[in-house]
């Protein structure tokens, strides 16, 4: 079978702008694969409920007896302790588990505010 002979550049343009459309989408257009579309959501929905459990957590700290010396514990501990001197007050174990919450505890640091840093 022959072909036109302007087929050929019109087959390479073709190629050639399917090429560069794909490299600008993913590099400007904001274009993802489905596994990264996928990790920004498990990122942005564990954030979500985060944000959503640190009042829980706040008001557990609050309603303690003892919040002036577990603060005062949380605000002498070096800045890499500080998550786990707040798992270890129990405001990061969430009602119904037996375990405290390593991302709880952590935003729990940042809903406390100035309280514990």
């Amino acid at each position: 079978m022959t072909t036109p002979d302007w087929l050929k550049p019109g087959v390479y343009g073709a190629l050639c702008g399917a090429i560069v459309v794909t490299i600008i989408g993913f590099s400007w257009g904001g274009w993802m694969t489905g596994s990264s579309a996928a990790k920004f959501a498990d990122d942005r929905s564990d954030a979500a409920v985060m944000a959503a459990l640190v009042p829980v957590c706040v008001d557990r700290s609050t309603r303690d007896p003892d919040r002036a010396e577990k603060l005062a514990t949380i605000q002498d501990a070096s800045s890499y302790q500080k998550r786990e001197a707040v798992m270890d007050t129990g405001w990061a174990t969430l009602p119904g588990m037996n375990e405290p919450d390593r991302d709880l505890a952590q935003a729990c640091i940042d809903g406390l505010g100035p309280d514990a840093t």
